[in-house]
């Protein structure tokens, strides 16, 4: 998807590429489209020495009417896929994906589908506050997807985001103020203004979208073509 119709002009400077991600935390292609998004910018970091990447979270929530509290674990897959066993074959066919990406899915260990405000408020604090979020999103994949834990849960929050460097009381006042509320909501109506409606969502140097958990070739070209084109 190109947002633009005009080529950026050339330049002997150093090459810069920003990278917005648009991603829910309860995504499973999300996880899966940001370990190949991060095997594509390393590929372009070796065919492009010295580029800088700012690469930059973009809340995007799947279904922002969940309750704060959080769904039922198997109340929503009823709800959702119409029960375990009819999501079964989507699940095993999300954690096959996972596998050949070295990511671990255990979807039998979910208790709870959270509401993820908080956690993206956590995500956005990092950023804002000059810290580097991807470690911090990563752990919450994982804590989701591989560990069972609910992203809805404070106390959860709060230890997951002290193992990453932000003071416990700090992360507290966070997740529990909803200033940053704002920020989510502002990147959902952003969102929507680019006509993304669903994640992962990829845009490059606000001219090129990619949508959905490309391979790792395509984010490869999609790539070079917006630090090239």
């Amino acid at each position: 998807m190109d947002f633009t119709n005009s080529a950026a002009p050339v330049s002997t400077e150093t090459p810069t590429l920003t990278v917005e991600v648009y991603a829910d935390l309860v995504c499973p292609w999300c996880w899966i489209g940001e370990r190949r998004l991060e095997a594509a910018l390393e590929q372009l970091q070796a065919a492009y020495p010295g580029t800088q990447v700012e690469r930059v979270w973009r809340p995007f929530q799947l279904d922002p009417t969940v309750p704060a509290e959080g769904l039922d674990w198997r109340e929503f897959v009823e709800s959702k896929f119409g029960g375990l066993d009819a999501a079964a074959p989507m699940f095993e066919r999300v954690a096959g994906a996972g596998a050949e990406n070295g990511l671990e899915f255990h979807f039998d260990r979910m208790t709870r589908s959270p509401n993820t405000v908080r956690g993206h408020a956590l995500v956005v604090h990092a950023q804002q506050s000059g810290r580097n979020p991807w470690p911090l999103v990563e752990a919450l994949y994982s804590a989701h997807f591989t560990q069972g834990l609910d992203l809805g849960d404070v106390d959860t929050l709060v230890r997951i985001a002290s193992e990453h460097g932000i003071d416990a009381n700090e992360a507290r006042e966070v997740v529990t103020s909803g200033r940053y509320d704002v920020d989510v909501m502002q990147s959902q109506r952003e969102a929507a203004r680019l006509g993304i409606r669903g994640v992962p969502f990829v845009v490059l140097d606000g001219r090129f979208g990619v949508s959905g958990a490309q391979p790792v070739a395509i984010f490869s070209q999609a790539l070079s073509r917006a630090l090239t084109d």
